[in-house]
């Protein structure tokens, strides 16, 4: 049985599936187990057990190049979230079993359905995504934690990006798509907080988060010893390597932060209080602290009308430098903390 896992968005997105393919190798002896998502998210599945082959697409592809994801014998596609145009591809590459969510006008596009609110919050993204398998008639288990794999190769790698920091080693990482952020300055001055306690600290992001970064904070020209600038400078993979060596992460609601948990690193994540970034389906699932202004949930970001517009603002530089010591201590498994 040949079974394709859809699941093009984030990183962050594609980490949470990760428990699909374990479940499903456990249930189905001989499974072929393949992910088809971006070529962004697609390194981080390297060398995982769970995983035999890796396809990509990009949202700007043709139909007809989206139908060929599903050729060469797939028998089943799980479409862990229902992107219309990948299920009209498979729908006319003729793959006999297509699983998706049965609330979408284009369900029909799938022959077995799952019923399953996904806005009601009431579970982890991972849980929602495994229980999918149900469309393949399987019984599956929650509770399976994701996890990536790093080379020895690799992780000599990553510490050679930490030569000459001390330790313990800390990731800041300030950029992230999904969610509202906490302020640029305020990343800077937690890295320069972290150096002064004589923490290792390794700044990391892409070019384009590098650029305003770097242009809103002035920090190319006054970067104090103890901190190094990798933003724009990692590959997904090579920002595997120095996480996976890292002590601590520290970042918003994004994918490093899914990263750090699955590569066993301890995480300080800052999440905002909109309802659909709830810790209850979000949160990162391994060690350390969320860290959540205590500001009523909001269905949804209204700007500067919102009285509570500064909510992440409200979590202040200190509170995360107390955190990231905490958690560097107890390593204990993540819970959330209203400030």
């Amino acid at each position: 049985m040949n079974v394709l896992i859809v699941r093009p968005d984030g990183i962050g997105d594609l980490i949470l599936s990760i428990p699909v393919a374990m479940e499903l190798r456990r249930l189905v002896s001989g499974v072929k187990i393949g992910f088809l998502t971006s070529p962004l998210a697609a390194p981080i599945l390297d060398y995982h057990p769970a995983v035999d082959y890796v396809r990509t697409v990009r949202w700007t592809d043709s139909l007809r190049t989206l139908c060929t994801a599903f050729s060469n014998d797939v028998d089943a596609a799980v479409f862990l979230k229902p992107f219309q145009r990948l299920m009209w591809a498979a729908f006319l590459a003729r793959v006999p079993t297509r699983v998706a969510t049965g609330f979408r006008w284009y369900s029909f596009l799938a022959n077995r359905r799952i019923y399953e609110h996904r806005s009601e919050f009431l579970k982890h993204e991972s849980e929602y995504n495994v229980e999918m398998l149900k469309g393949l008639g399987l019984y599956p288990q929650t509770g399976n934690l994701p996890f990536l794999v790093v080379s020895e190769e690799e992780r000599q790698g990553g510490e050679q990006r930490w030569q000459g920091l001390p330790k313990p080693r800390v990731v800041v990482h300030p950029g992230g798509h999904s969610a509202r952020r906490w302020r640029l300055e305020h990343f800077r001055d937690l890295a320069v907080e972290l150096a002064k306690r004589e923490m290792g600290v390794v700044l990391t992001g892409s070019e384009r988060e590098r650029n305003q970064f770097e242009g809103e904070v002035a920090l190319q020209t006054s970067l104090p010893m103890g901190i190094a600038n990798l933003m724009g400078r990692l590959s997904v993979r090579e920002l595997m390597m120095v996480i996976a060596t890292a002590d601590v992460v520290v970042s918003g609601a994004t994918g490093p932060a899914h990263m750090a948990a699955a590569l066993g690193t301890a995480v300080v994540s800052l999440f905002d209080p909109r309802r659909n970034n709830l810790p209850t389906r979000w949160r990162p699932l391994g060690a350390g602290l969320l860290l959540r202004p205590d500001v009523p949930t909001c269905e949804k970001c209204l700007g500067t009308t919102c009285p509570f517009w500064d909510c992440l603002d409200r979590v202040t530089v200190a509170q995360v430098v107390e955190a990231v010591q905490q958690v560097g201590r107890t390593r204990l498994p993540l819970s959330v903390v209203h400030l």
